[in-house]
């Protein structure tokens, strides 16, 4: 099995042009730009599937996000990687996700990567992968906006939560 520091990703540049390839530890110490997918999953009353970030991730680890994602692989299109990390993590199969909007997201540590977020809806039972997730529940968006100032949230994930709330 690869270590995640292993995997090797695409980078890319400021257009989202693929210039080579690293892998994950190095593309994550040499701060390069690279993509990841994230998706916000719907249950069958519009509540949102929220969880918080196990606490040995190296990015934001016990952080709360409202997207499950990840970075993409080596010639993965934003699609697959979609579907392959809301699978992985919800612990689900047969998933189907909508693209909504991309953008590039600069960290504070002057690290950045492209953002594809899509939307899906799942109705059945999850089962969270537990290396990624620690917690979860389905929370409607009124709970989400309370929680936004009690709970610390993943960066990139507010980022993208107030750019979807401000495309609706």
């Amino acid at each position: 099995m690869i270590e995640p520091e292993d995997e090797v990703l695409d980078v890319v540049d400021e257009q989202d042009r693929v210039v080579g390839t690293a892998p994950r530890g190095e593309v994550y110490r040499r701060k390069l730009t690279h993509r990841c997918a994230m998706v916000l999953v719907r249950d069958a009353q519009q509540r949102i599937f929220v969880h918080r970030r196990a606490a040995a991730k190296s990015f934001a680890p016990g952080t709360y996000d409202v997207f499950v994602g990840g970075v993409l692989g080596t010639g993965e299109s934003y699609a697959e990687a979609a579907v392959r990390e809301a699978e992985e993590e919800l612990g689900v199969a047969g998933i189907s996700t909508e693209p909504l909007f991309r953008f590039l997201y600069r960290h504070e540590d002057g690290s950045a990567w492209f953002c594809d977020v899509h939307q899906a809806r799942w109705t059945g039972p999850v089962a969270p992968q537990q290396s990624e997730i620690d917690w979860h529940d389905w929370l409607t968006e009124d709970q989400i906006a309370a929680r936004l100032t009690e709970w610390p949230f993943v960066p990139d994930g507010l980022a993208a939560w107030h750019r979807y709330l401000a495309a609706r």
